[in-house]
């Protein structure tokens, strides 16, 4: 899919220039390649912060492109039963399933530790 020359939605917040010749740059982030499951050094802890007294089990470290990382949570959800999310490069997955999420993790080749 190409993108239109004028995507006015990337550029909200930028301020008007008068200047005929300025061309917005957009920065475009490219995404780490995905490590290789051994190689990748996951953090498997639980998190009460900011969340109504509800726990989650917290998974961090993840080097990877971003579909990776949610096909990984989709994962860990489904053999988990449990709903969750995986975005900016930590999976939640609702619960205390520390045990549960690090033995998965290690089944599947990942070097997972448990956290606190």
């Amino acid at each position: 899919m190409v993108k239109p020359v004028n995507d006015w939605k990337n550029r909200l917040g930028v301020v008007f220039s008068t200047n005929p010749d300025f061309e917005y740059q957009e920065n475009n982030v490219e995404e780490a390649e995905t490590l290789p499951p051994a190689k990748q050094r996951l953090i498997v802890g639980i998190d009460r912060r900011n969340r109504g007294g509800k726990q989650v089990t917290l998974v961090t470290g993840f080097v990877g492109k971003e579909a990776d990382l949610k096909e990984l949570g989709r994962t860990l959800k489904v053999r988990c039963g449990v709903g969750g999310a995986a975005k900016d490069g930590e999976i939640t997955v609702q619960g205390d399933l520390r045990d549960k999420v690090t033995a998965i993790l290690q089944e599947m080749g990942y070097n997972a530790k448990r956290g606190n």
